[in-house]
This record gives C-alpha cells, structure tokens and sequence, in this order.
C-alpha cells in the first residue's frame, strides 16, 4: 500500500488517501459544518494563525483548516503521484536487471 502525504504548510502534513472532499471556507453550509466539527472536538487547524483558504474533510469525520488554496494542494499531490510513478518505474527496471 503506497500512503500518499502531501505538505500542506508549515510542516503540517496530510494523507491524502483520507481525504473525501476539500471546499472553500466561505459559504454558509461550510462555515456551520466547521462550528459543528469544533463543537465535536473534531477540528484541525493547520494554519498557524493564516486565513483559511480551503476546509478539508477526511474520512475520520475531523475537519481540517488549511492556508493553502485547494490548487496549491491538488498540484503537490500531483507532484507526488508523478515522483512515486517515476520510483516505481527505476524500481521495476532494477528488479529486470
């Protein structure tokens, strides 16, 4: 099983393999689901005092605080998916040899 952890920021590492869905911050239904996750004890705050840009949802039902944009986050796991392809790549040539 290959676990996929991407940077979010300020040495705040996620495991995007969690990870259901990431929404912007600013819309009511978000903004409620946050004080409820709170209320639960069930909120992450990964910003270190930075505006919240993107709400993450995890499959544990914790809901996590980012200050990087959703973009920012879908291009690093991107950036990990392509590096762990190439690994596995020079990894299968190796086994070949």
């Amino acid at each position: 099983m290959n676990i996929e952890l991407v940077h979010i920021g300020f040495g705040n590492i996620l495991v995007m393999d969690r990870v259901i869905a990431m929404a912007a911050p600013n819309s009511a239904p978000t903004k409620r689901t946050i004080q409820e996750a709170k209320a639960r004890g069930q909120l992450v705050d990964m910003t270190n005092g930075r505006r919240t840009k993107v709400v993450v949802f995890v499959d544990s039902g914790h809901v996590i605080l980012a200050a990087l944009a959703p973009e920012t986050i879908a291009g690093r796991l991107q950036a990990v998916r392509a590096t762990s392809g190439m690994k596995l790549e020079q990894s299968d040539e190796r086994d070949e040899s």
